[in-house]
């Protein structure tokens, strides 16, 4: 005769096993195919990113590859499919992409696209020029960090009327002067809004392929300063940085 104790409590395993092993697949799910959290962990996309934020990343903005799989570098080269599947969009100048950057693709890099397939890209004097003219580039005051630091500012403004905010830490650095890129078909061009302080296609990273995009950044929904973890949250009273909250990302 079984123990009627004894079912109950395997019966109880079991039902606590099956809403585990179903809620981490709707996690699974949801990271795959609709948003993925992503923390900003250098100050490359400053000041419109700043370290400590935490965004949402739609991995539908652009369809998927085999890299909208998170956490897969040693098993991505095994997947079924390449190219992008499911796509609805493709990326647009001024978009805020999250990708794996190119020959090293278990790391992921967040830039803005700047140049699209065919475009022409240079910098010079450290104004940005598609497709042989200046991108309007106008002085927008200064940018003060957390430690006091003031930075001028421009706003660029990109052909398609997306508007935002640059930083110029030094007048003649690296990538304020660069060849002449071309766009090749089904790349990208990406830079960061920290212009000085960023490695991106006018260096390294060079033109990301379109099967190398995640997603688009789209809301940035947490933000703690002072280099701290989220999880310390007795800190959040002097570190949160509650006006980033739910922010929408352009």
């Amino acid at each position: 005769m079984v123990d009627r104790a004894e079912t109950k409590t395997s019966g109880g395993i079991g039902e606590t096993i099956k809403v585990v092993v179903q809620a981490l697949l709707l996690a699974l799910v949801i990271r795959t195919l609709l948003f993925q959290p992503f923390s900003i962990p250098s100050g490359s996309m400053m000041p419109t990113l700043l370290e400590g934020d935490y965004l949402f990343v739609s991995k539908w903005s652009y369809g998927f590859s085999r890299y909208s799989f998170p956490s897969l570098p040693p098993y991505v080269g095994y997947l079924p499919f390449e190219g992008r599947v499911a796509a609805i969009g493709a990326p647009e100048r001024g978009d805020i992409v999250v990708f794996r950057k190119p020959h090293e693709e278990e790391t992921d890099y967040i830039k803005r696209v700047i140049g699209l397939p065919g475009d022409h890209v240079q910098v010079r004097d450290g104004v940005l020029y598609l497709n042989g003219t200046a991108v309007p580039r106008e002085a927008a005051g200064e940018f003060v960090d957390e430690n006091g630091a003031r930075v001028q500012q421009f706003r660029e403004t990109l052909p398609n009327g997306v508007s935002y905010i640059t930083l110029d830490l030094s007048p003649n650095s690296a990538g304020d002067n660069t060849r002449e890129f071309v766009v090749p078909d089904g790349h990208y061009f990406m830079m960061g809004d920290n212009r000085d302080n960023s490695l991106d296609s006018r260096f390294d990273v060079g033109y990301v392929p379109a099967e190398n995009l995640v997603g688009k950044a789209q809301i940035l929904f947490f933000s703690v300063g002072g280099g701290n973890s989220p999880l310390e949250f007795w800190k959040w009273p002097v570190d949160l940085r509650l006006g980033r909250f739910f922010t929408w990302l352009s």
